[in-house]
């Protein structure tokens, strides 16, 4: 977020003066009887909320910033009376967006470590557990019920009920969560390489627990819910294969 090269002074402008007001006294309540008072009350709030939102990101990482000066920087500038040039102000604003930036990246890559680590850690001790497995690729492995069925190809659709959850046990998706309870089908060499190697070592009818490296799931992305570097497990019931809409050959490669 940068705080105000995505707002314009003169939007900001229309929340300034009920703020100052409201330091001196509580002003009256706005009289919101024609669609003009509720459009520009509406826009106010909007630019506000930003404001604050920007105000408390910026706060976070250690950049706290002056509301009350904020918004006399927005009345001087009505008044024609800025106490910075507009050259000044850019060059100020470069640099509040550079310093934010910045420290975004190092937060970021101090969480990064963390989670790492704490993910290696969680490996090392889950691979000493009994009935676990761990492949050549480091994808971690329980069979939970064994089953003799067929078992699937990568280039193969397969049917599936499945539960995601992190190390610590939070779930964040599952067909019962996101499916209603119904099983889901896809392309096994479309998604993530943890997915694709272990459903391979399924028979029909089986299900295993799987805990998957970060490296074999979604690596250093962030996606929806699951932060950058994430171990996961998920169980998976293999329920079918759907031989009959298989990809072409080689199609796995392409992946």
């Amino acid at each position: 977020m940068r705080l105000l090269t995505k707002v314009s002074l003169i939007a900001a402008a229309m929340i300034s003066l009920s703020a100052c007001q409201k330091e001196a006294a509580a002003p009256a309540a706005p009289v919101l009887d024609t669609d003009a008072a509720k459009q520009s009350y509406a826009m106010g709030v909007s630019v506000g909320k930003y404001l604050n939102s920007a105000v408390e990101e910026h706060k976070k990482l250690g950049l706290p910033l002056a509301s009350d000066t904020m918004v006399r920087g927005v009345q001087d500038a009505l008044a024609g009376k800025a106490a910075l040039t507009d050259e000044e102000v850019q060059k100020v604003m470069t640099a509040l967006d550079e310093q934010f930036r910045a420290k975004q990246a190092e937060v970021a890559k101090a969480k990064a470590a963390e989670t790492i680590a704490k993910g290696e850690a969680f490996l090392a001790e889950n691979a000493k557990k009994e009935g676990v497995k761990v492949t050549e690729s480091g994808l971690q492995y329980e069979v939970i019920t064994a089953a003799d069925g067929p078992k699937p190809k990568a280039e193969e659709k397969v049917r599936v009920k499945y539960k995601g959850t992190f190390i610590d046990g939070t779930e964040f998706d599952s067909t019962d969560k996101s499916n209603g309870g119904e099983p889901v089908e896809f392309q096994l060499n479309q998604v993530i390489p943890g997915w694709t190697e272990g459903v391979q070592l399924m028979g029909v009818g089986s299900k295993f627990k799987f805990t998957i490296p970060a490296a074999l799931g979604y690596g250093d992305r962030d996606v929806g819910p699951i932060p950058a570097n994430s171990v996961l497990q998920f169980e998976v019931e293999l329920l079918g294969i759907v031989a009959e809409e298989a990809a072409p050959a080689g199609e796995a490669a392409k992946k």
